[in-house]
């Protein structure tokens, strides 16, 4: 296919995350190309850190991926191909063929993924938190007093707004009147007493995720010696 790099189609893809490490795709270098022909035909090439990457992982970037292309203007039709996976041709169909995750999969998938969705979004908004606790913490507050905090009464940083979005999109109370330690599971805020645990729950959550994105990020460099369309360092992070 012939075409030029699409920065509309690009800027769509930025609002694609890897569920588990919640990262977009184009950061962590996933996007291989991104073209768009001279009658609207968008097509993206993804690649991931190995061959067996969880093909429910996979087929959340891609479904996500293609729903983000298909609805740029101009975009008349989406293609989205994963590469070099062992699952990318009943993932490429299942998508192609909006047959969801079941259909793509059927006879092996028991169902759709809006839980394991929602189980890694509750992840990012526990470590979502610690990022904006931690200043704080630094700063002499203690983990009772942050349970007395709303969002509100945090200094306004990227952190926060992410936490925000974060909890937003799982349903979560993401307003200034809303607590600052919230149960990602029922939406209730955190107890003075219990906040010393949750907070280091928290914390244990986001040293994990950084330690999955370090890891895939040296993976993806391994097996793929250039970079990816809008990909980042570690340090820009």
């Amino acid at each position: 296919m012939t075409g030029v790099l699409a920065d509309p189609l690009l800027t769509a893809l930025e609002g694609v995350r890897d569920p588990e490490l919640d990262e977009p795709i184009t950061a962590l270098g996933f996007v291989a190309s991104c073209t768009r022909s001279a009658d609207g035909v968008a097509e993206v090439h993804l690649r991931l850190p190995t061959y067996f990457c969880a093909p429910n992982f996979a087929f959340l970037m891609v479904a996500d991926a293609y729903d983000a292309v298909a609805a740029v203007d101009g975009v008349r039709a989406a293609r989205i191909v994963l590469e070099d996976h062992f699952a990318a041709d009943a993932i490429n169909a299942g998508v192609a063929a909006r047959a969801g995750f079941a259909g793509s999969f059927a006879g092996e998938a028991a169902g759709e993924l809006d839980e394991l969705r929602a189980g890694f979004l509750r992840k990012a908004v526990l470590a979502g938190t610690d990022q904006v606790c931690r200043p704080l913490l630094g700063a002499g507050r203690d983990p009772a007093d942050l349970a007395r905090l709303r969002l509100g009464d945090v200094p306004p940083s990227p952190e926060l707004r992410r936490l925000r979005r974060r909890r937003a999109e799982l349903g979560l109370a993401a307003g200034d009147d809303a607590p600052l330690l919230i149960d990602p599971d029922g939406g209730g805020g955190v107890p003075g007493g219990a906040a010393p645990l949750y907070l280091r729950k928290a914390r244990t959550t986001r040293v994990n995720i950084e330690a999955n994105t370090g890891i895939c990020r040296g993976m993806l460099r391994h097996r793929y010696a250039d970079a990816g369309l809008g990909q980042t360092s570690e340090e820009d992070r």
